[in-house]
């Protein structure tokens, strides 16, 4: 028997190449799609709170009820008698998988399952993170950012504050205070108290009533010792719409002790003295603060702070480790004194204010002169 040749039409070999590359064209476009719709990122927050960073592209999630599928069959449970509810309301949806539906930056929630009965099987709290360039629960401040973070001494113990949105209302969702990578975080059970631990350094954090400033204090802190590491302070805030947003900082405590207000008081006509802040670390000889005195002449009676916003003023700046005097003018009004590190770039404590009391000179006394 012959060979039989077939011959190939040039043309239909052209169009079965186009058609290879337009399949290989939709396969590549529809992989991009769903990789596309799909989170940045998810990850455990705590227990049972998920979450979700977005780019704000529509996508899905899925929620697993029972982890594993042997539970189903071990507690009895039809897939397709699981519901779930989302802030309480029933949803839709039925089975051990729940599809999250994720549209700019919504889908948070908090997400339970139920058996047919309406037990409780598991629960699920969806909190979503947008990209960190957004920024809506603090407001800024051009010096110091969005945590206001200081210290009184040297003890270990600093806090830092922040300030709510006016048209936000947020709440502490997750506390980290490290010098090092690998410290793990936990929170009690009133969700105010967390516990950050590692090999080399532990901190305890509370947040304050206010909700605005939260307190922590490193145990293993040496004061007379150089920092050889930056605290590093994470503060995840989210809000009633179960948005969540990261807000740090680093530094060193040098860099962020303020000392107390000074005490300050009058020994004579002319003559006044202060002490160290009850609070600063000692001995002073080791902590030495700087003081700078104001000396007011005229009196300020409008303004809000007569040490900062009074014209009439002489500024001094006195080094001392004790009981500091000083000897004003006859002229002066007032004087305000203030201290700060003599040995960092840190910063000042707020003004102490003190009205000078002047003994009046009796008719016979201005006769004389």
């Amino acid at each position: 028997m012959s060979d039989i040749k077939v011959s190939q039409n040039p043309r239909t070999g052209e169009m079965n190449a186009k058609m290879e590359v337009f399949v290989w064209c939709l396969f590549v476009c529809a992989f991009l799609q769903v990789s596309h719709q799909n989170p940045v990122d998810l990850w455990t927050l705590l227990p049972h709170i998920l979450v979700v960073e977005v780019d704000g592209t529509e996508g899905q999630q899925p929620l697993s009820c029972l982890e594993l599928p042997d539970e189903l069959m071990a507690r009895d449970i039809k897939n397709e008698d699981i519901f779930w509810r989302k802030n309480g309301w029933e949803e839709e949806q039925r089975g051990n998988t729940y599809l999250l539906q994720l549209e700019e930056s919504l889908g948070g929630g908090n997400y339970t399952c139920h058996s047919k009965d309406g037990s409780l099987l598991n629960h699920t709290v969806v909190l979503i993170q947008e990209d960190e360039a957004i920024r809506r629960i603090l407001m800024k401040s051009e010096q110091e950012g969005y945590l206001k973070c200081s210290a009184q001494n040297y003890n270990g113990e600093f806090h830092c504050s922040w300030t709510w949105h006016s048209n936000r209302v947020g709440k502490v969702a997750f506390i980290k205070a490290q010098r090092v990578s690998d410290t793990q975080c936990s929170v009690d059970e009133s969700g105010q108290r967390w516990t950050c631990s590692s090999g080399q350094s532990n901190f305890n954090c509370s947040v304050d009533n206010s909700g605005h400033r939260v307190v922590c204090l490193e145990e293993q802190h040496c004061p007379y010792a150089e920092e050889s590491q930056q605290i590093h302070i994470s503060v995840y805030l989210r809000t009633e719409h179960f948005l969540l947003e990261n807000y740090s900082k680093r530094f060193y405590l040098s860099e962020i002790v303020k000392p107390d207000k000074v005490s300050i008081g009058q020994v004579n006509t002319t003559m006044v003295e202060w002490s160290y802040p009850s609070s600063w670390s000692s001995p002073y000889s080791y902590f030495p603060l700087t003081f700078e005195i104001a000396q007011l002449r005229g009196r300020c009676k409008k303004c809000d702070n007569p040490c900062t916003d009074s014209k009439a003023t002489k500024t001094s700046t006195v080094p001392s480790t004790n009981i500091c005097q000083f000897e004003v003018k006859h002229k002066v009004k007032a004087v305000c004194v203030r201290a700060k590190d003599a040995l960092c770039n840190s910063q000042w404590s707020e003004w102490s204010y003190l009205r000078l009391r002047r003994h009046k000179k009796n008719k016979h006394q201005q006769s004389k002169n």
